[in-house]
């Protein structure tokens, strides 16, 4: 175990720390949640964010070749030989001067990151090779995830290409995207089905977990925001390690924004960037908490002692009326966001703002997106959503430079693309019949040639 780095509450009034051979250990405030921390004053980090280009020379080595493990200086808590990597990470930022137009930016403003491109079509692989990591580390055999879908795919991937454990993945009973649910069978995942939804999922493998010592792998475990904090450095080395105006991300389980902050702040503290980008992160509008909650409501970090009466408030409510997240945008259809604490960390070092998008928002970025050349599932969509929608209320720039998250691949929900195309919405791209004729089939390509 590297001696650099331990784990610690999240919460800066609890200052206890643990080793890393403690799995999850129990803090109380700010829902348990930990953070990875490390002894900087004694890691040996580069000087510039540019030092890290000569690994681009070494991708034989599979530490290197990996777009989490080439920036391994920045999260030192694993010794070389027990990482567990798939090739993760060979993912890209480029550049949309369509969807700029379509969001109301100049030509040259709007870059979008394609998380969709690791080896399971997420972008949660990020943060499995990491947690996968730990797991080898403490020994653990059997590892859980509740899931909407990419989590479990991305949980039982590694779980079959490493051999060091067995998993088992617990999903709801509405709606999960059928692309995602056959990656876990195809990785032989056991894959429990249960009923309710991924809020009542993840309720149900925690307690599992915790009452059966089984290694939990969703993102309240720090170790997967570790490895998340990876898309921040790739976006800036996509950028040739110049910090954008904005970073625009989906909003579910808020695991994403969480790491970008942290990934921030240490970046910061280490002089390797100059400043902070902002942060905007977007809401499904059928699954809301964090618009609600900050946008309404005004919660916000209060220096590490948020209003938590608030948030048990509004979730009470919430049960009371049987309030459930419902949105096409399936992979961020939560409603009880386990890392809203850190979030708000997050919007309080960024000065970040939180928007909603509607679901037919989201289909008609997502229609967008693909016609650019480079699909991605709803849930992506929303990030570009939210930046048309922030760009006509005038809070970004036509000049601001700005990045959007796509989170996962067009085939993680083929059924939504093809239900969009065939039905009467404002970028509709429906088979046109023809006759099996060869005069027909040059009359309905008048048009296009």
């Amino acid at each position: 175990m590297s001696p650099l780095a331990y784990q610690t509450p999240a919460a800066p009034a609890d200052a206890s720390e643990f080793d890393l051979t403690e799995v999850l250990p129990t803090c109380k405030p700010l829902g348990g949640l930990l953070d990875i921390e490390y002894d900087w004053d004694r890691v040996p980090v580069p000087d510039s964010l540019k030092w890290f280009e000569k690994r681009w020379a070494t991708r034989n080595n599979p530490l290197d070749f990996s777009g989490v493990w080439r920036f391994r200086e920045l999260l030192p808590f694993a010794p070389d030989e027990q990482i567990v990597t798939v090739g993760e990470g060979q993912t890209m930022l480029r550049r949309s001067d369509s969807v700029a137009k379509y969001c109301g930016l100049n030509e040259g403003c709007l870059h979008l990151q394609y998380e969709g491109l690791n080896p399971s079509g997420s972008f949660k692989d990020n943060g499995m090779t990491a947690a996968s990591t730990h797991a080898r580390m403490v020994g653990a055999k059997l590892a859980a995830c509740a899931s909407t879908g990419n989590t479990s795919a991305s949980l039982a991937l590694y779980a079959g290409a490493s051999g060091h454990f067995k998993c088992v993945v617990f999903v709801g009973s509405g709606k999960i995207a059928f692309g995602k649910l056959s990656q876990a069978l195809d990785y032989g995942a056991v894959t429990l089905q249960i009923e309710g939804d991924f809020d009542d999922a993840l309720l149900r493998v925690r307690e599992v977990c915790r009452d059966a010592n089984i290694y939990l792998c969703n993102s309240v475990n720090p170790f997967r925001l570790e490895g998340q904090k990876t898309i921040i450095y790739r976006i800036l080395e996509g950028m040739n390690w110049e910090v954008p105006d904005w970073i625009v991300v989906p909003g579910g389980n808020l695991g994403n924004s969480s790491a970008f902050g942290k990934a921030l702040i240490e970046l910061k503290k280490l002089n390797l960037i100059d400043r902070l980008p902002r942060l905007a992160i977007i809401n499904a509008a059928g699954a809301n908490t964090l618009f609600r909650l900050y946008e309404h409501d005004g919660l916000r970090w209060n220096g590490g002692a948020p209003d938590e009466e608030l948030v048990g408030k509004f979730y009470g409510e919430m049960d009371a009326e049987n309030r459930r997240a419902d949105t096409l945008a399936s992979a961020i259809q939560i409603n009880r966001p386990v890392n809203l604490y850190k979030c708000l960390r997050a919007l309080d070092a960024t000065d970040g703002v939180v928007r909603e998008a509607h679901d037919p928002e989201i289909l008609d970025a997502k229609a967008q997106v693909g016609a650019g050349g480079f699909g991605c599932e709803p849930a992506s969509a929303a990030s570009v959503a939210g930046i048309k929608a922030l760009r006509a209320e005038g809070v970004i720039a036509p000049s601001d430079r700005v990045v959007g998250i796509l989170t996962g691949h067009e085939l993680k929900d083929p059924d939504a693309t093809v239900n969009y195309h065939r039905g009467d919405r404002a970028f509709s791209n429906a088979p046109i019949p023809v006759a099996n004729d060869a005069g027909a089939i040059l009359d309905a390509l008048k048009d296009v040639m």
